[in-house]
């Protein structure tokens, strides 16, 4: 999210001629006579180059960075002003003025009014186009988002944009791999060492309602922030002071680090259980604080989703009042990601999840690494050591003979012969953590000696064992050497190593198998 309270306020123009001193000198919110390509209806973006983001980061230098001797020249004064002004009048109104049980109760509902302003308007409807809404619900966001004090739609909107973009690179306007401060509030006390990537508005300036508040929006925040909320609190039950400092000032710092906490808290606290490429995380406590904006992952993975949150329980009263409006008919069109690509995140979360618990742990030597070895040298290696053919792997018991349940004589006996059938439910029905054990003990594979099928050589832990694309490029080739050493001599063409690889693929015979 975006919030920059400087953008009610233009800077000083320059003399004509005049060359910047700084990133800052550029006006936060767009000048009254636009340029010819902002009033174009044409893209921002139409013509940026195919590595736009590679490009601008390796050509267009920096600011210098910000050093203690030169620090007063580096704050943002007027951002500066206006997040340390507000928490001094709500101290002051503290105080001063004793907080009444209505007063108190219009603030929180002051608190959300603007709030969702922002979550609502700003960020779901305006930055995302997540809904269509009604003139009348625009016109109610558009004032309540002006009371909130964080720049107007336009400007509000073009930054978050940005930074949907640009996650976590230096074209994020408040990027939080600059840290938490940085991501919460130096953004708006330092002035920016990099101007934000390029965003498009366009459609934004085709809204009657979007263009109507940011023509007024230093009046509409003047009289959403403080007028409106003394009046209502000193003619509804005479508490004017109460309305101005408690549901005024002291309501809009809360309002402030709400949104604050979403570029912060919510790229610092919580889990990524749909994507963890960049920062974005899930909290409830970020939730909690944003009115709905924590479960920031989500957001991030599907940003056009009118919802942050989408199970029943999860705290979003953002959602809530949507879907209310859309219920009454003032929200029309509202956008919900394929609830297939959505499982098809978290899956991916788990499975690599799985991936790192898996890696950890230890696995049968890779059938291409073992040796194929005929039955004459396996019966006179037999003979040296206890081994055992099984489904075509040979497997030395050395270490197992006196752990066996069923008693030492049931290995010694099988030593030198193949014991397939005895293992696989002939004699006993082997349970899975047998099947995993035994693939341990393989030291070969038997040339030309597979004699049943090879599903059963798989232990079930890696008939499950997750694959990378990169493994699974090397099957096919693994499968064709499998098959040829099982084959023999036989084989003599290549379109019958191609039918016996497919076969033992098809087979899941590979350790790194389905």
């Amino acid at each position: 999210m975006s919030t920059a309270i400087e953008g009610i306020v233009s800077p000083t123009p320059r003399k004509p001629g005049q060359a910047a001193s700084s990133l800052n000198d550029m006006p936060l919110t767009p000048p009254q006579s636009p340029p010819p390509a902002e009033r174009s209806s044409e893209p921002a973006d139409l013509h940026i180059p195919d590595n736009y983001v590679q490009h601008t980061l390796a050509t267009v230098p920096p600011l210098p960075p910000i050093q203690f001797k030169n620090i007063l020249k580096e704050i943002q004064w007027i951002s500066v002003l206006a997040i340390t002004v507000t928490p001094s009048l709500a101290i002051w109104g503290a105080v001063t003025t004793p907080l009444s049980t209505k007063t108190a109760a219009f603030s929180v509902f002051w608190y959300f009014v603007t709030g969702l302003g922002i979550t609502a308007g700003y960020h779901r409807l305006w930055a995302h186009r997540a809904y269509n809404a009604s003139k009348p619900l625009e016109y109610f966001l558009a004032f309540a988002g002006a009371g909130a004090v964080q720049g107007s739609i336009k400007w509000w909107s073009r930054g978050h944009r940005a930074h949907h973009r640009y996650t976590d690179t230096d074209l994020d306007p408040y990027g939080a791999h600059h840290g938490l401060f940085w991501s919460h509030l130096g953004w708006m006390v330092f002035k920016p060492r990099r101007k934000p990537g390029v965003a498009d508005v366009s459609d934004l300036a085709k809204n009657p309602v979007v263009q109507f508040q940011h023509r007024w929006y230093v009046e509409m925040l003047v009289f959403m922030a403080f007028i409106a909320p003394t009046l209502i609190a000193g003619f509804g039950w005479g508490d004017f002071r109460g309305g101005f400092f408690y549901a005024g000032a002291a309501r809009l710092v809360f309002v402030h680090h709400s949104t604050f906490c979403v570029n912060s808290l919510a790229h610092w606290l919580g889990d990524t259980p749909f994507d963890d490429k960049n920062t974005p995380r899930d909290h409830v406590i970020t939730a909690l604080v944003t009115i709905g904006e924590g479960y920031h992952n989500f957001h991030h993975e599907f940003p056009m989703d009118y919802r942050n949150a989408i199970k029943w329980y999860q705290y979003d009263p953002t959602k809530w009042f949507i879907a209310i409006n859309s219920f009454f008919g003032l929200a029309t069109h509202l956008k919900v990601f394929p609830d297939n690509e959505v499982k098809k995140g978290q899956l991916t979360m788990k499975l690599k999840k799985l991936r790192k618990e898996q890696d950890v742990l230890g696995w049968p030597t890779d059938v291409t690494d073992m040796p194929v070895i005929t039955w004459d040298a396996f019966q006179q290696e037999s003979k040296e050591r206890p081994l055992i053919l099984i489904a075509g792997f040979i497997h030395d018991v050395s270490a197992f003979l006196d752990e066996h349940p069923g008693g030492r004589h049931l290995l010694t006996k099988n030593i030198g012969r193949d014991a397939t059938t005895a293992f696989h439910g002939g004699v006993y029905d082997h349970s899975n953590a047998a099947h995993n054990l035994l693939a341990m003990m393989r030291v070969g594979v038997l040339s030309g000696g597979l004699e049943t099928e090879s599903e059963k050589a798989i232990p079930p832990s890696q008939k499950l064992r997750i694959l990378r694309a990169a493994e699974i490029r090397g099957i096919s080739q693994a499968s064709a050497k499998v098959a040829v050493a099982h084959a023999g001599e036989s084989v003599k063409s290549e379109e019958e190593v191609t039918q016996l690889a497919s076969a033992v693929h098809g087979a899941g015979y590979l350790s790194a198998s389905s």
